[in-house]
């Protein structure tokens, strides 16, 4: 049985969930960095873009009864691979010791014209 998860109201007229847990796992929707307060992309360096992102990603995660700890697989989307280092600085203070399986993938557009999205599969809460 898929059981879905919100933060907040669900996007009116997105054909998506931001978070699905099945089979003992919770697949998170990829997040970009918007503002909860504002429901706009941030304005900012691209550091901040990817703390917004990332707290987004925790966000969903914990409202699924996870948390970051238990994350076991990440993927994320940069429209430009030469800020990876940039990215690796913030994505390392995330997650546990033990850090998720994780794939980077370069693309030529995101929503909104971020710069970067990120999802993630995690185990789902005990």
């Amino acid at each position: 049985m898929k059981v879905p998860f919100y933060v907040g109201k669900p996007v009116a007229g997105a054909p998506y969930t931001p978070a699905i847990q099945s089979n003992g796992l919770i697949f998170v929707s990829g997040q970009i960095p918007i503002s909860p307060e504002t429901g706009r992309l941030i304005e900012g360096e691209f550091v901040e873009e990817v703390e917004q992102c990332l707290q987004n990603l925790k966000r969903v995660i914990e409202a699924s009864g996870s948390s970051m700890e238990q994350v076991v697989k990440v993927i994320v989307y940069l429209r430009d691979m030469e800020l990876f280092s940039q990215m690796n600085e913030v994505y390392r203070n995330h997650f546990g010791e033990v850090k998720p399986a994780r794939t980077c993938v370069g693309v030529s557009a995101l929503p909104l014209n971020a710069w970067i999205e990120i999802e993630a599969i995690a185990e789902a809460g005990s």
